[in-house]
């Protein structure tokens, strides 16, 4: 064993940097599902779409802005009006217009309206950016790199990625958990999650609720794809691949856990990442593999609590 680390550390090194940097992203989106269907009680596969137009629309932002001949901050400006202009216009009209139609419908009839929703945002991404690669890498290359040092190695990374990424989902990790637990607002959203019934006789006002969560879980979809954007090059499917991550974060995790979502995020990110660079034919099944193990000993998920079922 330590013979196989002393010649694999800097790769073991490397993997975690990469895992850590994918679990920061993948949090971002699956703590906004799992806000939402806390709140709603609707699963979104839409949410899906959130973040790829967030990628797509900062990458075009801070294209156009550098072509435009400002300096080179001014990209890490363009991810986060990307993300929020994302967030606050889709958000607000798919939750108006479309799921509060369906509030009171099965949730097999839900499920089917979101992935409808899904897959006609998919083919409006393809109209819009087309289906060549977009490529945006103006704050990875303004950031620059940083030694991190590791079992005797130093190995040389992306600041971007191994500072920004991880302190942004630190911050919201933080700040939710702030806002749910100290600010009025935040209770009431925690009591429509806890019993919408009791709050809404309380005269809490649930469409009002649920518009503001579903805006806000947009947003941080969004945010967690235009953070994306400087790391890979965007082709279509990137949203389906990372729906279906952040479900295995969700389920893994429990409905509602916020600081449970960061930690499986952690383990389902690093666990793909070691994957990838040791095993790759197990890069896709290591994240349902560490979910199905969670699940068969916890059905509820590795932080939920049982829930009371009521009749």
């Amino acid at each position: 064993m330590g013979e196989w680390f002393e010649q694999n550390g800097a790769l073991l090194g490397l993997a975690l940097l990469d895992g850590i940097a994918s679990a920061a992203l993948i949090f971002m989106v699956a703590v906004g599902l799992n806000l939402v269907f806390g709140v709603l009680r609707v699963l979104n596969v839409a949410h899906g779409s959130f973040f790829a137009i967030g990628a797509y629309a900062a990458a075009s932002l801070g294209l156009f802005l550098a072509s435009a001949g400002l300096p080179a901050w001014a990209s890490l400006l363009a991810i986060l009006l990307a993300a929020v202009l994302t967030g606050l216009t889709l958000g607000p009209l798919i939750e108006r217009f479309l799921l509060r139609r369906i509030y009171a419908e099965e949730s097999v009839l839900q499920l089917l309206v979101t992935f409808a929703l899904f897959m006609i945002l998919e083919d409006a991404q393809k109209l819009l950016w087309g289906v060549q690669p977009v490529s945006f890498s103006g704050p990875v290359s303004m950031m620059g790199t940083v030694d991190v040092p590791f079992a005797g190695d130093v190995i040389p990374y992306n600041t971007y990625q191994v500072i920004l990424l991880p302190a942004i989902a630190l911050l919201t990790l933080v700040g939710l958990a702030l806002f749910l637990r100290r600010t009025l607002t935040g209770r009431v959203i925690v009591a429509v999650t806890l019993d919408r019934e009791a709050a809404t006789a309380m005269g809490i006002d649930a469409g009002r609720i649920y518009l503001l969560t579903f805006a806000f879980g947009a947003v941080l979809a969004a945010l967690g794809g235009a953070l994306s954007a400087p790391t890979a090059s965007l082709v279509p499917g990137v949203g389906a691949s990372t729906i279906v991550l952040s479900f295995a974060v969700v389920a893994t995790a429990g409905l509602g856990q916020i600081e449970g979502a960061a930690l499986t995020a952690l383990m389902i990110g690093i666990g793909r990442s070691v994957a990838v660079t040791f095993e790759p034919e197990l890069e896709v099944v290591v994240p349902y593999l560490i979910m199905v193990a969670v699940l068969l000993v916890r059905p509820q998920g590795l932080f939920g609590v049982p829930e009371t079922r009521r009749i």
